[in-house]
């Protein structure tokens, strides 16, 4: 594998991390049953069930925008909302999906700080209207690690769960870069999670080193009945299910998801720091995972994409997003920084 190529304007630009790719190659050795009626998908289960230090029921889904769409769509029904944040990805990218899946149930958005939904933020979203005219708000849902890399702490997630709980609405979790969210806070899935009154968590692993796959994860077990015929009827209920739930078990059963958002997390706060000094380059955001949103001049990121570096332009609130990955180099993260700071000194 050559760093050579490594890129920055995503996470899904890497590629598969060699524990999930030779667990994948255990799981290829003969036959197995299908339908997720496999020892493989029963190991990734029971892995998920020690990890969170909860007997919550896990299901495995190809990608984030059906993970999150399925796990909502049975918290609510067509005549609900959920509440979301104004950059969440269940709202900019997810094509409708969420609002597809549930029939109708609308989001509705609510402005966040630093992109997270705050408790006032919900309550002004959710008591705005009572009449019968308007869409019950039954959820909300929350991005962990939130799309501009920002983190949760427990006493947020609590006193948001706190304020779910007054006003009657389930609280769900995308944590496509939830692993990302733990490395930086030290803490326990556990503790960033149920113990904090989350009752679904969507937790990703194509952004932690797999190929395709996210977990969905029903700590509240009552909220996931017939959750199977959800999945069976959206198409993510693999035949072959068991190379879908094997990378988990090569990514849990040694911690190697820690590590490698360690790794990622480590990159992008060297990268913050290597360019902090540079006149014209403005952080955007605290660096708190495994992305970098900076503010620089327009015809430097011109002349950065000339010298054929990719990054993203289009996310949160404008700025450009670099992306540290699994994988990523510490020598790839300089060369991104001299380059960043040679553009800006040449196109102040």
């Amino acid at each position: 594998m050559t760093n050579a190529n490594q890129q920055f304007a995503s996470d899904n630009y890497s590629g598969i991390c060699p524990e999930a790719w030779e667990a994948m190659a255990r799981a290829n050795q003969g036959h197995d049953r299908a339908y997720g009626d496999d020892q493989w998908t029963a190991r990734a289960a029971d892995h998920f069930r020690q990890l969170f230090e909860t007997d919550c029921e896990v299901f495995f889904a190809f990608n984030g925008t059906a993970a999150n769409s399925l796990a909502l769509s049975s918290l609510c029904q067509s005549y609900h909302s959920v509440i979301c944040g104004d950059i969440a990805h269940i709202e900019t990218d997810e094509c409708g999906a969420p609002e597809f899946f549930s029939n109708g149930s609308k989001l509705l958005v609510a402005r966040t700080e630093q992109g997270k939904l705050t408790p006032a933020a919900i309550r002004e979203v959710a008591l705005k209207r009572k009449d019968i005219h308007y869409p019950k708000p039954r959820v909300v849902s929350i991005t962990q690690a939130t799309e501009i890399g920002t983190v949760y702490r427990p006493d947020e997630l609590r006193a948001i769960s706190d304020t779910c709980k007054e006003l009657g609405l389930h609280l769900h979790m995308d944590g496509a870069r939830f692993a990302n969210a733990c490395a930086f806070l030290g803490l326990s899935p556990a503790e960033l999670s149920w113990k904090s009154g989350v009752d679904v968590l969507c937790f990703g692993g194509t952004k932690n080193g797999m190929a395709v796959g996210e977990a969905i994860l029903f700590f509240n077990r009552a909220l996931a009945e017939d959750f199977e015929y959800r999945c069976k009827q959206a198409g993510q209920l693999a035949s072959k299910m068991r190379f879908l739930s094997a990378p988990w078990v090569g990514l849990l059963e040694n911690h190697a998801w820690m590590k490698y958002a360690e790794q990622a997390n480590g990159c992008a706060q060297l990268l913050a720091s290597l360019i902090s000094d540079v006149s014209g380059v403005e952080l955007m955001f605290p660096v708190e995972a495994n992305g970098v949103f900076i503010n620089m001049p327009p015809l430097a990121l011109e002349a950065l994409r000339s010298r054929g570096w990719m990054f993203y332009t289009f996310i949160g609130v404008g700025g450009a997003r670099f992306m540290c990955s699994w994988d990523t180099s510490e020598e790839r993260v300089r060369q991104l920084a001299d380059d960043i700071r040679s553009v800006v000194l040449q196109n102040p």
